[in-house]
C-alpha cells in the first residue's frame, strides 16, 4: 500500500549545506543504489515524493527527522547507525567537541552521537535536545525490537509509545522495546535526555 506523502522540506541554500549534509546525501543515494531501488520505488515504500528524494540525494535540501525516520525504516537501520556510517574516520575516543551533531531543520531537535561511531557494536548512546513546543512522530521503528533506555536529564518530555504516553521528568528512566509508532513531544521546558540504543 502506498503511504501518504509527507510535505517537502524547504530548499537548502548552497551556502548552508554542511559537510555532514553532503555526506548524508551521498550515503542516502548509495543505500538506494545498493538495494537496486528506483526513486519511484523508494517513493512508494517511504511515502516521500520522488522530487524530494532526488533533492535529498543531491544535497539540495536537509532531511527532517521525520523524513530520515521513514528512510531508516525502508533501509532497516536505526538513525544512529545511518549517521555513524557517514563518519569519515571512526575512533575509539571522541571528545565532546568532536561528537557529530545533527539538527532537524523542521523542529530544531538536536541529536548528538555520544558513542564513537564503530561497526560491530550493538549498543550506543545518543543525546537529544527537543525545544519547548516541538514534537517528532515516527510511524514505525527502523528496526523492530530495538531496546531503548531513555534517561531524562533536564526539562519535560512526553513520549508516546503505541498510544500510551509517558510524562518524563529529570531523573526518570524509561526502558522499552521499540515495536510500533512513537512520538516525542516537549511541553516545556526544553527536554534534554540520553538514549541507550541496543540493537536486537
Amino acid at each position: 500500500m502506498r503511504k501518504a506523502l509527507v510535505p517537502d522540506p524547504d530548499p537548502l541554500p548552497d551556502a548552508l549545506a554542511s559537510d555532514i549534509d553532503l555526506r548524508l546525501a551521498a550515503r542516502l543515494a548509495s543505500l538506494r543504489q545498493e538495494r537496486g531501488l528506483s526513486l519511484d520505488e523508494l517513493a512508494g515504500a517511504s511515502g516521500i515524493s520522488r522530487a524530494t528524494l532526488s533533492r535529498l540525494e543531491r544535497g539540495d535540501t536537509s532531511p527532517t527527522a521525520s523524513l530520515l525516520g521513514r528512510l531508516c525504516t525502508v533501509y532497516g537501520r536505526p538513525m544512529s547507525r545511518l549517521l555513524a556510517e557517514i563518519e569519515a574516520d571512526p575512533a575509539r575516543l571522541v571528545r565532546e567537541a568532536e561528537q557529530a551533531v545533527w539538527v532537524d531543520p523542521e523542529t530544531g531537535f538536536r541529536r548528538r552521537g555520544v558513542s564513537p561511531p564503530a561497526h560491530g557494536f550493538s549498543a550506543e548512546l545518543v543525546h537529544g535536545t527537543l525545544p519547548t513546543g516541538a514534537a517528532i512522530s515516527y510511524e514505525a521503528p527502523p528496526v523492530g525490537g530495538l531496546e531503548h533506555h531513555l534517561w531524562m536529564l533536564e526539562g519535560r518530555l512526553d513520549l508516546t509509545l503505541d498510544g500510551v504516553t509517558h510524562a518524563l521528568s529529570p531523573g526518570d528512566c524509561l526502558r522499552y522495546l521499540l515495536a510500533g509508532a512513537s512520538r516525542f513531544s516537549c511541553p516545556g521546558p526544553e527536554a534534554r535526555y540520553l538514549i541507550a540504543i541496543c540493537r536486537p
